[in-house]
């Protein structure tokens, strides 16, 4: 994975989806929020792991982004578990939209994170990853470690 640029405060990752799916394509995408979202997004309460997007109306929507409610807020605070739609330029858009349907790929968020004040998601399309894919993930991951223990005792 890419370092992040300096401008940017990383809020939350989503560490399953590297083992769950075979990432093809990543984008960077805005995300249309309330105030009292971003002020709990500030503070660090966002979960992405059971999130993933969806297209409905020619439009992206992120499902299951749990963002906890502000501690400071009233009674009109958000929904944790709201659905939240994405902004994406209508090229990308497309792109996904034609990736999804006619590919049989999937959203998935990777990240949240802060881009010069303003909350991002790096999301993926990414293809599920069958049962003997991610044992030899694990093999090829195992086996690098062991190579990289081996040379550090040699020194």
């Amino acid at each position: 994975m890419t370092k992040p640029p300096d401008d940017t405060e990383i809020i939350a990752r989503n560490k399953r989806a590297r083992f769950d799916y075979e990432i093809l394509e990543t984008l960077e995408a805005g995300l249309v929020l309330r105030g009292t979202e971003v002020k709990s997004l500030r503070n660090g309460k966002a979960n992405l792991s059971d999130s993933y997007g969806i297209v409905k109306d020619g439009e992206i929507w992120l499902l299951n982004l749990h963002i906890s409610p502000y501690e400071q807020g009233t009674a009109w605070n958000h929904e944790p578990t709201r659905s939240r739609k994405m902004l994406l330029h209508a090229s990308e858009i497309s792109r996904l939209i034609g990736a999804v349907e006619r590919k049989g790929l999937t959203i998935i968020p990777l990240e949240m994170r802060f881009r010069r004040g303003r909350a991002k998601v790096v999301i993926a399309l990414g293809r599920g990853k069958k049962l003997h894919d991610k044992r030899a993930d694990e093999k090829a991951k195992d086996d690098q470690r062991d190579v990289a223990r081996a040379l550090r005792s040699n020194r």
